[in-house]
């Protein structure tokens, strides 16, 4: 009697890992989305704050301010040396602001960069609600990230772009993604690796982002110090501003007339002496 009750348990337990393995894409996202806190929580956030900093250079750090607002609004400001580059998206129009470049007037976006901020727009991210965006999605099994097991999720979104999101196979947090995007007519293969998640008004949310293009030293990384909630934020923070008003060209100084000359007097002769 004691030996067939070992054998269930040891083929219980056999059968564990592969109950836990046996999940379908579906259920993989719906993990994804509790342990991020819930969809209700997730839905009730109408707009964010992101405040933290970017390294863009050895040693140095500038301050990046992230907002985002429903449906589908961004901005990102990131300030060097007193000056302040945007890049915002209004739900419309892509724009840029970039006065390191010596520009003072902001620009649309070229087509390659409206997409990547289209993405960032998306305030609950693609796998949320995946199939009303157009997206696909495909499990493609698990892989390793940092020595974790992960679920690998293929995202095929709406415009036909294609990226691979890694779940932690225990947290079913997002750990990394990799895609490929196109910078200056070229395409790159990227990957970010997300990291240091902490709750924050019960929502689970990552603290540091580092991205970067695969095979190249250059890393971009972010590190968040503060999320905030559903603030108040102006509309007009992601619509592009108007040029800015050619200065004034100063009137030049009126000369006044040079007074005309007087005909000088005709000097007299001198009177003849009288013999």
């Amino acid at each position: 009697m004691q030996r067939k009750f070992f054998l269930v348990v040891l083929a219980l337990l056999i059968a564990l890992p592969l109950v836990a393995q046996d999940l379908n894409v579906d259920q993989v996202i719906a993990k994804n989305i509790e342990a991020r806190g819930g969809m209700a929580k997730l839905k009730a956030v109408k707009t964010l704050k992101a405040t933290g900093k970017m390294m863009v250079g050895p040693g140095i750090e500038a301050p990046v301010t992230i907002y985002q607002s429903r449906p589908d609004q961004m901005r990102m400001e990131i300030s060097v040396q007193g000056l302040t580059a945007v890049q915002a998206y209004d739900g419309k129009t892509g724009w840029a602001l970039m006065p390191f470049q010596g520009k003072k007037d902001a620009e649309q976006m070229t087509a390659d960069d409206l997409k990547e901020v289209q993405e960032q727009a998306d305030i609950d991210g693609a796998l949320v609600d995946y199939k009303a965006k157009g997206h696909k999605v495909e499990l493609l099994g698990k892989d390793k990230v940092e020595g974790s097991d992960a679920y690998k999720v293929k995202l095929t979104r709406g415009n036909g772009d294609v990226e691979v999101i890694y779940i932690d196979a225990d947290s079913f947090l997002e750990v990394k993604n990799e895609g490929k995007r196109t910078v200056r007519g070229t395409e790159l293969e990227t990957d970010t690796n997300i990291a240091d998640y902490k709750e924050v008004d019960g929502l689970v949310v990552p603290f540091s982002f580092d991205s970067g293009a695969k095979g190249r030293p250059q890393r971009q990384k972010i590190t968040v110090d503060k999320y905030e909630f559903n603030v108040p934020i102006e509309a007009k923070l992601f619509t592009m501003p108007p040029p800015a008003p050619a200065a004034a060209t100063a009137p030049a100084d009126k000369k006044e007339p040079a007074p005309a000359n007087k005909p000088e007097d005709k000097p007299k002769t001198a009177d003849k002496p009288k013999n």
